[in-house]
Parts: structure tokens; sequence; C-alpha cells
């Protein structure tokens, strides 16, 4: 009798780094709320951030109805992982639930947020300071990834945030240290995104970075390089970076 494949497999560094770079990398997801009214499950779309400590950042307006869901019952669960050509279900996504909470409109945590999210999202500048619209930023709890068919993982919360002391840091100075990493090379965006991006085509640019990794952006594209580990200090970070350069330069 053949033995049945577990269908949850073991979590490995491979899984956590995958879980990590879906999330960190979503330009957009699907956001599921219960609504007040019926308490079915209400799915739409929205765009996606990430604070500095990796946690999920949406913008979303008020007068939605998925917005007045959140403002009922705080509880969510963001889908993302984009299919490529052939079966989308061959293609990894991670579902991950938690906790939306608003962001206090003027605080300084807002500020980081807002200036992270309209450099990889610029369109949403259009209505980013509309009075109904607000940054909700999503307490993770312990997450789902499915790799395609086979590859099913739990990931726990922890092993999506970012933990590193540079992350304060960063909050303050992310764009001096952007200019720092841009001026290793000035076609270090497009050699990073033709290396691990399918998407082949120049005029790249970095759009944000933390602790683990950097946002590489080009039109409606994003690629996000994810580190092995988070960075512990920006001389560290750097470093990591160079010696990534110099690794597709000699190859």
């Amino acid at each position: 009798m053949q033995e049945e494949t577990p269908l949850i497999r073991p979590t490995d560094h491979e899984a956590r780094k995958l879980a990590r770079t879906l999330l960190r990398g979503a330009r957009y997801g699907a956001l599921a709320v219960l609504d007040p009214q019926t308490g079915f499950p209400l799915a739409t779309r929205t765009l996606v951030g990430t604070d500095i400590d990796g946690s999920p950042v949406i913008l979303i307006s008020r007068l939605a109805a998925h917005t007045k869901a959140l403002m009922a019952d705080p509880r969510c669960s963001l889908l993302v992982g984009e299919p490529r050509k052939g079966d989308p279900l061959a293609w990894p996504r991670l579902t991950a639930p938690g906790i939306a909470s608003p962001v206090e409109k003027g605080a300084p945590e807002e500020d980081v947020i807002r200036r992270r999210f309209l450099r990889r999202h610029p369109k949403a500048k259009l209505y980013a300071s509309f009075e109904d619209f607000q940054f909700y930023k999503i307490e993770l709890e312990n997450a789902f990834l499915n790799g395609g068919f086979g590859k099913s993982y739990k990931i726990l919360r922890e092993d999506l945030l970012i933990r590193s002391p540079l992350t304060a840091d960063l909050a303050i100075n992310e764009l001096h240290y952007l200019a720092q990493v841009a001026a290793i090379d000035p076609q270090l965006a497009n050699l990073f995104a033709n290396k691990y991006c399918a998407v082949k085509s120049y005029n790249w640019e970095l759009s944000g970075m933390d602790a683990s990794g950097l946002d590489l952006a080009h039109r409606e594209h994003l690629v996000r390089i994810e580190l092995e580990k988070a960075a512990q200090d920006i001389k560290g970070l750097i470093a990591e970076y160079k010696n990534m350069l110099m690794e597709i330069r000699e190859n």
C-alpha cells in the first residue's frame, strides 16, 4: 500500500524565505474581511505595501464596504502571490491572517508608512491625502504558504517580521541609505532586477529597503531582493549588496 504524502510539509529555510519574499514583494493582494451585516466573508483587491518591520500595510477609504467591516471586526486575511503563465495553482501564494489597525494620521509612524507606500505606488498620491483614506497596518498571525502543488507549509508570524536593531535607523534614514546603495554602481538596480526577475527590462529604480532586503520598481513591476537573514547594521547591509553585485558581474 502506497503511503500518503503529508499535506503539510516541515517548514524549512527555503519555505520561510519564499513566504517573506511573497509578502514583501506584493504590489497588491486579496483582502478578506467579515461583513458585519451578514457574517459572510467579503473579499476585495487592495494595494499592498510594507512597514519597515515587514508588516503589511494597506490604504483604504472608510467609505468602502471592506473598511466598514474592519471597523466592526479588525480580523482579516491577506492573500498574496501573483501567478504567471500556465496553471495559476502551480504558482506559490501566501495566506496571511491578522488584525488590521488604523495608523494615526500625522504620526511619525504614518510618515514612514506613507513615504514607503507612495514610492511603491506612485499613482496612489492622487488620493492618499483624501480625508476618507487612511493607512491600516496588519498585525500578523501565523500564516499559510502554498508553494505549488504538494508544497504546503505553516509559517510563524515571527518568520515574517523583521527583527533587527537597524530597523529604527532605516525608518529615519531609508532614503539616504538607498542613495548609498545606488552609488555602488549606476547599473545596480538593472543588474539585480534582470538577475532575479522574469521581466527582462531596464530603467529599474530602487524603491525601498529594510534590514532584510531591497525593493526594485519599474512601471507596474516590482522585484523583491530578499536576503538570507536580516542585517544588523548598515555597513553589513551595504556590504551584502556589494558582494551580490560582484557575483553577478563575475558570472
